[in-house]
């Protein structure tokens, strides 16, 4: 039974283990840190910030905080300090272990705890929580349950933001008002539906036989129809070869009313993956590309582009995926028009290996790297998440960001106007997608429509979350309408 309530009203018991911090906003890296500190005891005690602690301005106050701890199921004791008073639990309660966030580890004001906990044989862990980018969560819970869960989770954060549903409803409908200049990289890709037949005689080789084709437009090429199918008015800067996927390319453009600035290079085909799939399960992928830098004389024509159609734009959109198009020169120009007319910028750079940094991105309005890609940048596989994101907030002056968790989720980080942070998480609501490769494209565009039309971050936040939802549901990445984001919105179980 989980126990709540200040020092002298919790039960001392043996064998225990203790951890500390004020718990904010719970999300994936919170969870892993409680989840490894349970198995170093039998009975785990959170010692939770209180409010009047000097110097700490929180956006949730200790009883809203000790309860959204309270729904993760995983501790037996939260210890609601009046502020900081750790030295005081660790007399009364003599934990076998305190487990510490590594942001605590060299922190001389937590010597004399320290101290005390060696006089009496204890043991001190600094640990952020195992990094997993994969989840097993469907092994130990049902698809319902984890649905209800999320839903849960979801409507704590709504409730914790002071989000209704009539509010998200309406603020879909503000987003007709703007319009967006995305640039990147364009692919098209193609999902091959194959039956198997079998292992090879002659080699470990699976066959399979080839029963139906459909291609879909990617990257920059799918934000921009994201955005255009809700709701708001987009124009795309991007490059193309001369090749079949460029005709398909332009069509699906001109068929979305997008405007079309592609810009052809005869170098470079464009950019083609081939998805086997075998139901609903993808084989393997064949991709086509090249990602050398561009020629001088196709940057100059991509800046033209951003120059002519920037001062139109209510926001300007990045989709790198490091492919040589991005180039220093048109970032440069792209973070110029956006300060020169006041334009928000947002980017998202998909990369898994050194090769591309989000840290490239200086002064941006948003960013959205995942979790692996923000500790690729700042080369760091153990700090916790929260240390990680305002350590990067800062170097790269960026005002929000948004560090996308696969299956756990995403957290928002937004920087109000007198300098402060503040963060939600918000959960992934399908528990079992089908392909999980439109998440990201349909969440920056949410994202970039709603802070371009001056909504709420975090209701834009909680749109985006839903909208991933919607995509992760089919297979290809097919833009989301605004007619099923609203009657998706509708139908969930909040108020």
């Amino acid at each position: 039974m989980l126990s709540i309530g200040p020092l002298d009203t919790i039960e001392v018991l043996p064998d225990s283990v203790l951890v500390y911090g004020h718990f904010s906003t719970i999300h994936a890296g919170h969870i892993r840190y409680l989840r490894h500190a349970r198995l170093l005891g039998k009975h785990l005690y959170v010692a939770l910030i209180g409010d009047k602690t000097e110097n700490l301005s929180l956006p949730f106050n200790q009883h809203e905080r000790a309860e959204a701890l309270s729904l993760l199921g995983l501790v037996d004791f939260i210890i609601e300090l009046s502020s900081d008073e750790l030295y005081d639990v660790v007399v009364c309660i003599k934990p076998a272990s305190l487990v510490l966030g590594t942001e605590f580890e060299g922190d001389s004001s937590l010597r004399p705890v320290i101290d005390f906990l060696k006089s009496i044989h204890a043991n001190v862990y600094y640990h952020a929580g195992d990094v997993h980018y994969a989840s097993a969560d469907l092994l130990n819970s049902s698809e319902r349950d984890l649905y209800q869960s999320r839903i849960l989770q979801f409507r704590s954060a709504c409730k914790r933001q002071n989000i209704t549903k009539s509010m998200l409803l309406r603020s879909i409908a503000s987003w007709s008002q703007s319009r967006l200049l995305v640039v990147g990289d364009a692919i098209v890709d193609q999902y091959i539906a194959c039956e198997p037949l079998g292992l090879s005689a002659e080699a470990p080789v699976v066959v399979v036989r080839e029963l139906d084709t459909r291609n879909f437009i990617g990257a920059a090429a799918v934000v921009a129809a994201h955005i255009k199918s809700l709701g708001a008015e987009c124009d795309l800067v991007t490059v193309t070869g001369h090749d079949d996927p460029a005709l398909f390319l332009h069509e699906q453009l001109k068929a979305r009313s997008i405007g079309d600035y592609s810009i052809e290079d005869l170098s470079r085909p464009t950019t083609f993956k081939k998805r086997y799939v075998v139901e609903n399960q993808k084989l393997f992928r064949v991709s086509t590309l090249e990602d050398h830098l561009l020629a001088p004389n196709i940057e100059d024509r991509i800046i033209s582009y951003i120059n002519e159609l920037a001062p139109a734009a209510s926001g300007i959109v990045v989709s790198d995926f490091v492919y040589g198009l991005v180039t220093p020169r048109v970032l440069f120009a792209l973070t110029n028009v956006s300060q020169r007319y006041c334009i928000p910028i947002f980017g998202d750079l998909q990369c898994s290996t050194q090769y591309g940094s989000i840290t490239r991105f200086h002064n941006f309005t948003l960013l959205c790297p995942n979790e692996r890609e923000l500790r690729l940048a700042l080369h760091d596989k153990t700090s916790g998440l929260e240390h990680l994101s305002k350590q990067f907030l800062s170097s790269n002056h960026c005002q929000h960001l948004i560090v996308t968790m696969a299956s756990d989720g995403f957290i928002v980080y937004a920087r109000s106007p007198d300098g402060l942070f503040h963060s939600q998480t918000f959960p992934a609501l399908t528990p079992n997608p089908v392909d999980v490769a439109g998440a990201g494209d349909s969440l920056l565009s949410v994202m970039s429509i709603g802070i371009s039309s001056s909504q709420n971050i975090m209701i834009t936040a909680a749109l985006a979350a839903c909208a991933a939802a919607l995509e992760v549901g089919c297979m290809g990445n097919i833009p989301v309408t605004v007619d099923d984001l609203s009657t998706f919105i509708s139908d969930l179980p909040i108020d």
